[in-house]
């Protein structure tokens, strides 16, 4: 007797769980009410989010472990741009889609930070789906911004806590400003030491003038351009004319990006003016002719 109660309370239960899991309209399908699951897709990297890990520019779905901003990091993903989904291959350095993405990444860099990514102590660079990925159809490309240490040559990438979104949007320690020279062999600047525009210096960051398509400059009339471009930035800051006295005013560094980066589409060309006969203590923007008068020939 109390075998057949045991029964009947088990065959109860699972009738009570099955009326409990049916479909409401009493067809007695058990499958066909539930939302189908949603097709496998390639992965695709999530933008506004970091890195705790150095830039990799091939990204696989094992190595992409995202952290909260608030965590030290390294790398912040600012936006995630795509391919053309008939792309047959990861396009080349320097080719049309790469120059295409690079100009993408550039302005969405820019964008989320506040002003040109080149006026702060920062680096852009673009991260692709590994070759497993591109096969399996990804078409994405990830544009990542870092802080470095330093924009003159053996930068390293700084670890960092808070995302830089609207970063260069107001003042900023990121931003580039005063600098005092190190001079090489030739007599020349060699290298630009930030220093606070209070302290004797003999440099400043003016802007970033934007180069024309052309070949990378290797001789000496490769140069006269960038020299051009960046005494009409200069002109600008302080507020003086651009004129032929402008050379007799300043001296002009350019810090162009390297060959590789040039050949992918950068073309922003840092520019500072150089002080090369004297010292000051205060910043020279918007100074005007009074600020930065002409020197004696």
């Amino acid at each position: 007797m109390r075998r057949s109660s045991i029964v009947l309370l088990v065959v109860a239960t699972v009738g009570t769980l099955l009326a409990g899991c049916g479909a409401g309209d009493g067809d007695g399908d058990l499958t066909d009410d539930w939302p189908a699951l949603p097709a496998a897709g390639p992965f695709t990297p999530a933008a506004g989010v970091c890195h705790a890990g150095d830039f990799a520019d091939v990204v696989t779905l094992a190595a992409y472990q995202p952290v909260d901003c608030a965590q030290p990091h390294r790398v912040e993903t600012v936006h995630v741009g795509a391919f053309p989904l008939e792309s047959a291959a990861p396009p080349a350095g320097g080719s049309g889609p790469m120059r295409g993405a690079f100009a993408e990444c550039d302005a969405r860099a820019s964008g989320y930070l506040g002003d040109n990514w080149r006026a702060g102590r920062l680096r852009l660079s673009i991260a692709l789906p590994s070759g497993a990925g591109w096969s399996a159809g990804s078409r994405w490309y990830r544009c990542d911004v870092s802080e470095v240490n330093t924009v003159e040559a053996a930068a390293t990438v700084v670890t960092r806590t808070g995302s830089l979104r609207d970063a260069l949007k107001g003042p900023s320690p990121l931003r580039l400003g005063c600098q005092q020279t190190r001079s090489g062999r030739g007599g020349g600047v060699q290298t630009l030491l930030p220093v606070e525009c209070a302290t004797r210096h003999d440099a400043e960051f003016v802007g970033v003038w934007a180069a024309p398509d052309g070949p990378y400059p290797t001789r000496d009339a490769d140069w006269v351009p960038l020299y051009t471009g960046c005494r009409t930035v200069l002109g600008r800051y302080v507020g003086v004319p651009d004129d032929a006295d402008l050379r007799y005013r300043s001296g002009v560094v350019v810090r162009p990006p390297g060959a590789g980066r040039w050949q992918a589409g950068d073309r922003g060309v840092r520019c500072y003016l150089w002080l090369s006969d004297r010292a000051v203590t205060v910043s020279l923007k918007g100074a005007g002719p009074a600020g930065l008068p002409v020197r004696t020939r």
